[in-house]
């Protein structure tokens, strides 16, 4: 199901219109981008066994992803989760972050603007070393609780 492009609930309507405008995202690229991203994770040698393991029905995943992209990129406030607890299970270290910004920088460059590209690929950078950092602290330290902000 393809997302309605023209009317985009957000808890911030003026910023995420002013968003939009400046580098062409929207809620049809943002699902593009995730079914796209995923298809390549699903596909990659490093990070398809992970999410096969763990993931049986993929089309609430991809839908909870296009809500936190839209919440990061679009500022909806559509995601409401905690990615941190949800990764720290995981048998994932540096090599599985770079990888997935890489797939993830190719998926964005494909599909949206330059500037588009340009703005979900910052964020991705961002977000992978504040996971990374989060979940290294987290198994360093046992009891230890990271907190992202």
């Amino acid at each position: 199901m393809q997302p309605q492009t023209s009317a985009v609930a957000s808890v911030r309507p003026e910023e995420t219109g002013a968003i939009m405008a400046k580098t062409g995202l929207d809620e049809a690229v943002l699902h593009d981008l995730v079914h796209g991203f995923y298809a390549r994770v699903r596909n990659d040698d490093l990070l398809g066994p992970i999410f096969e393991e763990r993931i049986e029905d993929w089309e609430p995943h991809l839908q909870k992803m296009t809500a936190f992209w839209s919440s990061v990129a679009l500022k909806t406030g559509r995601y409401h989760g905690r990615p941190v607890p949800a990764h720290l299970p995981l048998p994932i270290e540096g090599a599985h972050f770079e990888r997935w910004l890489t797939l993830f920088r190719q998926t964005a460059r494909d599909l949206c603007s330059p500037e588009g590209a340009a703005l979900v690929i910052e964020s991705a950078e961002r977000i992978a070393r504040s996971l990374q950092m989060a979940t290294e602290l987290a198994r360093s330290m046992p009891g230890a609780r990271p907190v992202l902000r």
